[in-house]
């Protein structure tokens, strides 16, 4: 029986371990947890949620619910799984980070066909393998991926939100509200600032003491998980129309909407801890229990974790891959999830399931059928071949640009035209899904 080796048991190796061993396929899956952990790791669990508890979106028309929406249909197990320990988040998909991830880790352990290694790997495996190491993969074993491509890895910057004690907050100031009220719960706690707090508090941000960069290290963050003392920087009202913008809200002790807001997201289903909405930051400890204290509401904050920053390191895929996902040098070495250079946890998982499709139809002998371009994953395949813009190359989180364009008609709002996006793409990746042979109705491989 061909066994397929895992590097690195986060999101994407989660999920490609499962789909592979669901079809018959024998997994070695290699963890280095309990022995070592990331610096952004906390937990023993597989698939631990480092960054934020929420998987985004819901809505179809946002390219990350289209592609949620195409995973379900595909059956990735990451979703069902924070399907199962969702907690409420408006209009998107948040999770009981620990029961998340206690199922998940329960269902690899238990799976008849996948062995979970405990070990720190440091050099490429022979045989048939996939790398989803993830953006802090470890240095030795990042050296020899450096070494093998024979570049150095790229890199940027991410950082993680803190997180507070539900008991530690004045409710009599803050209030539960999603935005325009979406949802049927308020899943958001807000805190208002009137204009004087407000620019007291961006001041205070940005001549906050910070953890520094080694000397070595070339600033360059994600533009889609700035620091927030990085988006300070850019003008003082930055925050305002970002992280910190009141729409959709409205004080009830003074029926108005505030000059600005900063919103918590419920981080457990006991709603006994909240993540602060965009606050990923690389203050110091000390600095941000003293400036995130002087929020109303926030007096007397108990941190349950305070934010960070790392690096991320990522592959240039398109001229490190090939078109079938594997390494240009070898037909048995696979990348996957955000070493690639994919950007999110959904994308992490949704790259995870395109190779674990080429990898069943390897073995098949065949060539996995490209999702059609359409759709979701088609959108999220195409920056990994870039289309001869290699030198533009960057990590990003999968959005319409991605997709091809539609005849926009008249008078039509950019909502109403994303959603005809949505419903080509179901179309499109239902009728691929259906003739690809992955789906539930195909035999198991024979092994």
């Amino acid at each position: 029986m061909q066994t397929v080796k895992i590097i690195g048991g986060g999101l994407a190796g989660s999920e490609i371990a499962l789909q592979l061993a669901d079809r018959g396929i024998s997994v070695q899956l290699h963890e280095m947890k309990p022995l070592k952990r990331t610096p952004a790791q906390t937990s023993d669990h597989l698939a631990e949620l480092v960054c934020s508890n929420s998987f985004r979106s819901q809505n179809e028309a946002n390219a990350i619910g289209q592609l949620k929406w195409e995973m379900r249909l595909a059956g990735s197990k990451i979703m069902e799984s924070a399907d199962r320990y969702a907690v409420p988040a408006g209009d998107a998909l948040a999770v009981d980070r620990d029961l998340f991830a206690a199922d998940m880790t329960a269902r690899i352990m238990n799976h008849p066909l996948i062995n979970l290694v405990t070990d720190v790997v440091e050099k490429i495996p022979d045989g048939l393998t996939v790398i989803a190491t993830g953006p802090l993969t470890d240095e030795p074993l990042a050296k020899a991926i450096g070494e093998r491509a024979g570049r150095e890895s790229l890199y940027f910057y991410d950082a993680i939100a803190p997180i507070i004690d539900a008991e530690s907050i004045d409710w009599t100031i803050v209030w539960r509200q999603s935005r325009y009220d979406k949802g049927e719960e308020a899943a958001y706690a807000n805190i208002p600032l009137s204009e004087a707090q407000y620019t007291q508090f961006v001041s205070d941000i940005v001549n906050g003491d910070q953890v520094r960069s080694h000397d070595f290290e070339n600033e360059s963050f994600f533009e889609g998980c700035l620091p927030i003392e990085v988006m300070a920087q850019r003008g003082p009202q930055t925050l305002s129309f970002g992280p910190m913008k009141p729409v959709g809200l409205v004080d009830p002790r003074t029926g108005e909407q505030p000059f600005a807001v900063a919103q918590l997201r419920m981080e457990n289903v006991e709603a006994t801890a909240w993540n602060m909405v965009g606050f990923q930051t690389r203050l110091k400890y000390p600095a941000q229990r003293a400036i995130f204290r002087t929020l109303p509401g926030l007096e007397n904050a108990e941190f349950l974790r305070y934010g960070s920053v790392h690096r991320n390191t990522y592959l240039h895929a398109p001229s490190l891959l090939t078109e079938t996902l594997n390494f240009h040098d070898s037909s048995d070495l696979y990348f996957a999830g955000q070493i690639t250079g994919v950007e999110g946890y959904v994308e992490s998982t949704a790259c995870g399931m395109l190779v674990a499709w080429q990898i069943l139809s390897t073995l098949e002998d065949g060539l996995a059928p490209v999702p059609p371009p359409e759709s979701a994953f088609g959108a999220l395949r195409r920056p990994l071949r870039a289309d001869g813009i290699l030198s533009k190359y960057a990590p990003s989180n999968l959005n319409w640009s991605l997709f091809p364009t539609i005849e926009r008609k008249r008078r039509e709002r950019r909502r109403e035209r994303r959603l005809r996006m949505s419903q080509r793409a179901q179309a499109h990746f239902q009728d691929w899904w259906q003739a690809s042979g992955f789906g539930p109705d195909s035999e198991t491989l024979d092994t």
